[in-house]
């Protein structure tokens, strides 16, 4: 599991002093940590565990990183541990450095299943191996089918005292009411400006942070996770094809499909959300003289000549892609039609 020093997270400090400013006792035992995706929940849930399961907390209430149960933990084997995820998903968040770096799984179905929740019964209801605190990590817990929230919902109800339950969820809307009654509610927010692009500094982005982290939506460690991926450079590509594109839907179909067919983890649900925030930014362009995604790129030309209807005619048509990008029939067809309709929309207005 993955460790975070404190202060690279600094943007989250205030969150963790009023979780434990009175100390580890008054902790409730289920917690739900909610916010946008790439702002630190995963990383402050996995720090929290790893205090939660340390055998010699340090002064700062940090886990100490040298005792047995910290190795344990950090080598992915605690028996006072368990994490349940999206089953066939690669977790797609920040604090998962064990799996980043890997080949990303084969998508299957990403939702958490009743079995994988089953398996906690008798976790929780049997002792600790180490006589201490067992704890229960649930990333994307908005992806649990209803049968696996219904079976966590009972766990929940009467858990034993020794026993924490930490859900990490970016929709927590799409959690049961009942789920989140039973859990105190910790909400996380993009960091500032300064906070975001001091620590990626530190994550070696320090020429273009600022880049990334507008069209990551100000979450820092979203764009650690592209940078981390091979994301960066075919978001660069797309970005200087939309810029530029060839007058040929063919042609730009094309360069679109060496992209996605490189060594990192560029695909083409990235590919069709960068296209359909390249046009949100024409027509806001277009209609108010700014843009909200692509700051740290050239502005766009000649946008006063384009129609703002076709614009956002293109960006809403675009949606219909979105529900098809990760298992387009032809890749390259698929490709085409959406060259198509982008280059459709830069026509200028007669």
């Amino acid at each position: 599991m993955q460790y975070y020093d404190l202060k690279h997270l600094q943007w989250n400090g205030a969150i963790r002093e009023r979780l434990l400013g009175q100390g580890l006792e008054k902790l409730p035992h289920a917690i739900l940590l909610v916010g946008p995706t790439g702002v630190g929940k995963t990383a402050f849930s996995e720090q929290l565990a790893a205090l939660l399961l340390c055998e010699s907390i340090t002064r700062e209430l940090t886990a100490c990183r040298g005792c047995q149960a910290c190795r344990w933990l950090e080598a992915g084997n605690h028996p006072d541990f368990r994490r349940v995820a999206p089953d066939g998903d690669n977790e797609g968040e920040e604090g998962t450095a064990e799996k980043i770096g890997e080949k990303i799984r084969k998508r299957g179905s990403s939702i958490i299943r009743i079995d994988q929740i089953r398996e906690l019964e008798a976790f929780v209801f049997v002792g600790s191996h180490r006589n201490g605190n067992r704890v229960v990590l649930v990333t994307e817990a908005e992806a649990m089918n209803p049968p696996a929230a219904n079976s966590l919902l009972k766990i929940l109800e009467e858990p034993p005292t020794s026993v924490y339950f930490i859900l990490v969820s970016s929709r927590a809307k799409s959690l049961l009411p009942t789920i989140r009654s039973r859990c105190r509610v910790i909400p996380f927010g993009t960091p500032d400006a300064a906070a975001a692009a001091t620590w990626l500094t530190g994550a070696g982005l320090d020429k273009q942070a600022s880049r990334y982290l507008n069209l990551a939506g100000g979450a820092p460690m979203r764009v650690a996770q592209w940078k981390d991926q091979g994301q960066l450079a075919p978001i660069d590509a797309l970005v200087d094809s939309l810029i530029a594109p060839p007058a040929d839907p063919i042609v730009l179909a094309a360069r679109w499909d060496g992209l996605l067919k490189g060594d990192g983890a560029f695909r083409m649900e990235n590919l069709v959300e960068g296209v359909q925030r390249w046009l949100f930014d024409l027509a806001q362009e277009r209609m108010a003289g700014e843009i909200r995604y692509h700051d740290g790129w050239p502005r766009p030309k000649g946008v006063e000549s384009l129609s703002q209807t076709a614009l956002l005619g293109a960006w809403r048509d675009i949606n219909q892609f979105r529900r098809s990008a990760r298992h387009p029939l032809n890749q390259l067809l698929f490709l085409e039609s959406l060259a198509a309709h982008y280059l459709r929309a830069l026509r200028p207005t007669a």
